[in-house]
């Protein structure tokens, strides 16, 4: 089983004009990295605009629909780090962007796995500025759980 996260999904010191910039840029890493067809992206913008995918510490998590998961060949993970960061909601700004493509019943240990990692803002600040593309696969290539 190939790793959740890999180099080929990992963007450091990106720039992103505003949220829908910064998705599609996430979703582009899972699309030519295998993970998903073209039309997920679309997807994910979908479901940006039903509710934010912003979870705190500086933090967004990107993902697709239930009914998008047609288009998901295998679950994984892509990382847009923003330095300088995008305003995801007015006054919330994210500075890293954690694209998600799971199978049936891998997301739930993807989210466990992200939530994690990132409750700690210690953490997120350092994803956030790290310059090694390997502390990010180190912290947050863990392989997820089945969930029956």
């Amino acid at each position: 089983m190939p790793d959740i996260l890999s180099l080929d999904t990992i963007k450091l010191q990106a720039t992103a004009k505003n949220k829908e910039d910064a998705i599609r840029q996430a979703g582009e890493l899972l699309v030519k990295a295998g993970c998903v067809k073209p039309d997920y992206v679309d997807g994910m913008l979908e479901r940006e605009k039903t509710m934010s995918t912003f979870v705190g510490n500086g933090v967004s998590i990107p993902h697709g629909q239930f009914n998008d998961l047609e288009l998901v060949n295998r679950s994984g993970i892509s990382v847009l780090q923003v330095p300088d960061g995008v305003e995801w909601q007015p006054g919330m700004i994210a500075y890293l962007v954690v694209g998600i493509a799971a199978t049936h019943g891998e997301h739930i240990s993807i989210l466990q796995n992200l939530a994690e990692v990132v409750e700690e803002l210690e953490t997120a600040e350092m994803l956030a500025q790290t310059k090694d593309p390997d502390v990010i696969l180190s912290y947050l290539n863990k392989q997820p759980r089945q969930v029956e």
